[in-house]
């Protein structure tokens, strides 16, 4: 080829222009339509992104009125969907989920306030899989079709059925798509229980398990809040396409779960904005005093559900609402929401004074502890705002989970202690995406002290402003925060120390799912011919007999021992994060207090009785002067 006058080589002719169908386009653009696709470790992963979709849609059939229980079974690769809705029409089957820009959601008498309105999120499914079954039953009748990656397999055809009427989805996510995916199953319970909580009276049957919701955002906010941290009994309220529930607690900063036509909205948006105004508006006009809005927010654990006849979400993954209004010719969104929670508020404070009481106390707390703090606060930021300048525990990327880059959702930032460990991730990581910052050492305990020492020690306020949460998750520069410590016991005990500063000052960054811990190899077993990175000693194993004969075995022991040309395959695409997480029924005062409190009884026979020692067999392989 000879290039253009321009000193190109690519031509920009008829043949350059490609038609793709809407199966090769989800497969070659699917971020477009479920984000980001992951491997499971975070909960907007795709993986979860496709049960929703299916979900979704039965969940849609019982707002209607359609059914009132979902199966719903989730193996290691396999998912099952079954309601007992209208099923889709016979005629209709194959098109609904192989055709883009079908479906009934365009259809304002079929569905109202319905979660998927752009007829995409099925196709996507099915695209997106490397096995697809649809099944609907209707009277009677019954009409199957199976896809492999949107590509039917079968041939649909009506026969009888003694079934009741619904639908059947079976679905296995594509593997060559979603890389060593997983499903962590505390996500899918929240997922299964979110459900239950913004459908009240509707039963889901997952896994075995029945999730069921009587009293919706009340029962939700029973499980989330701590009972003997709440200030108050939870106060609430419904109105038409709106349900709150609220109370405060002991913890530091804010703490919402909102909601959009049934869909979690983990980044918030224009309802929770106006939520947050419309309380601070309440408490101000009923107090009569102009209190700081912070001080009135401080510690307060909520939940707010609207229903939106055409919702408008910032992406295909609906994490953030945009919408203007509740309806086309209806009030805005921050109108109708701020003004209605201003209202009940006041109403509540009025008909309920032991509340009242409470939360002036609330309030008077937070204030004088902001007071308490403010000058040593003016000092640490601006030592904080001179060390930025020439921050070097701190190598930032270029894009941030605050900004609005299509990579935004991809930032996150490495918390590494020691030269060694964070020169090897620097040299390797991806300077687009991934941040690092460098401990000096092990990071104070700081259980049971109060926020100022975050002002008073220099590596917890810088490492505040790295992330940029003083002031809540609002302005979080990294999607994902991950913890990066070696495989030993001093690593570990950073590990704790840095999750201890989180849970006890920022427990918001956490129960959100920014936070995360490295997972790095523990062996590298290899021969002349090929190597493999082991996470396990059952992998290990497994990679020793792969092998055969006598393999070499490394035994990495420190982060700084692994080679940046190495460990830049451990934080690319095959990157293996773990979560942290809450247990629903762990309280996390009781949680710290077990783990970094006094040194207990209770403690040291919880350690004796999980102690385990693993010995590796010097037999099953030569050592080297590489291996631990």
């Amino acid at each position: 080829m000879k290039p253009d006058k321009n000193g190109s080589m690519f031509e920009y002719t008829e043949a350059s222009i490609k038609s793709l169908d809407w199966r090769e386009h989800i497969r070659l653009r699917p971020g477009m339509y479920i984000g980001k696709l992951g491997d499971g470790s975070s909960k907007d992963d795709g993986i979860y992104v496709l049960v929703k979709e299916v979900v979704d849609n039965s969940i849609d059939e019982h707002m209607m009125g359609y059914g009132k229980t979902i199966d719903i079974k989730i193996t290691d690769k396999t998912v099952t969907v079954r309601d007992y809705g209208r099923g889709i029409p016979l005629g209709k089957v194959v098109e609904v989920v192989s055709k883009i820009n079908t479906g009934a959601k365009y259809d304002s008498g079929a569905f109202q306030k319905s979660v998927g309105l752009n007829g995409v999120g099925t196709k996507a499914v099915n695209a997106l899989s490397n096995y697809f079954k649809v099944q609907a039953f209707r009277d009677g009748q019954t009409k199957l079709a199976e896809f492999k990656k949107g590509v039917l397999t079968s041939d649909p055809r009506v026969s009888k059925s003694n079934e009741r009427n619904g639908t059947l989805v079976v679905f296995e996510p594509d593997s060559t798509m979603f890389k060593n995916y997983h499903f962590i199953p505390e996500y899918l319970d929240d997922l299964m229980w979110n459900y239950a909580f913004l459908n009240a009276g509707l039963t889901i049957n997952y896994n075995g398990k029945k999730f069921y919701s009587k009293d919706g955002l009340l029962d939700l906010l029973r499980q989330k809040a701590d009972p003997e941290e709440m200030r108050y009994p939870i106060i609430h309220f419904k109105g038409n396409d709106i349900e709150v529930a609220l109370t405060h607690g002991n913890q530091y900063g804010e703490e919402y779960y909102s909601f959009v036509n049934g869909q979690n909205t983990t980044q918030g948006g224009t309802h929770l904005a106006a939520f947050r105004e419309g309380v601070v508006k309440a408490v101000r006009d009923f107090y009569k005093k102009d209190f700081d809005a912070a001080d009135i927010r401080a510690s307060i654990i909520a939940a707010i559900a609207v229903r939106v006849q055409e919702p408008v979400f910032e992406s295909q993954t609906k994490t953030k609402l945009g919408s203007i209004n509740m309806a086309p010719d209806g009030p805005s969104i921050r109108n109708y929401v701020g003004d209605f929670v201003a209202k009940e508020l006041e109403i509540y404070l009025h008909k309920n004074p032991s509340a009242a009481d409470a939360i002036l106390k609330r309030i008077m707390q937070s204030e004088r502890e902001r007071k308490e703090i403010a000058g040593i606060k003016k000092l640490a930021n601006e030592r904080a705002k001179k060390a930025n300048l020439h921050n070097r525990k701190l190598r930032d990327c270029r894009y941030h989970f605050d900004d609005t880059s299509v990579r935004a959702g991809e930032s996150m930032i490495f918390i590494t202690e020691g030269d060694s460990a964070s020169g090897s991730i620097t040299k390797s990581r991806d300077v687009e995406t991934q941040a690092v910052f460098s401990l000096r050492g092990k990071p104070l305990n700081c259980f049971g002290l109060t926020k100022k020492v975050v002002y008073e020690n220099e590596e917890f306020n810088l490492l505040q402003h790295a992330l940029n949460i003083e002031d809540g998750l609002d302005g979080l520069r990294y999607n994902k925060v991950i913890i990066a410590t070696d495989a030993d016991v001093d690593g570990m005990h950073i590990r704790l120390l840095l999750m201890t500063f989180f849970l006890q000052f920022f427990p918001d960054l956490v129960k959100a799912g920014h936070v995360y811990i490295l997972e790095t190899p523990l062996f590298r077993v290899r021969n002349k011919k090929e190597t493999l990175y082991c996470y396990s000693e059952e992998e290990k194993q497994q990679a020793i007999a792969k092998l055969g004969g006598k393999p070499e075995i490394t035994r990495f022991k420190g982060l700084g021992e692994i080679s940046p040309d190495e460990f830049g395959k451990f934080i690319g695409d095959d990157i293996r994060l773990q979560p942290v997480q809450l247990d629903k029924d762990s309280h996390l005062r009781d949680v710290l207090e077990f783990y970094m409190g006094k040194n207990t009884p209770d403690r040291q026979d919880f350690i004796i009785d999980n102690l385990r020692i693993e010995l590796d067999k010097v037999e099953d392989f030569e050592e080297t002067p590489e291996t631990a």
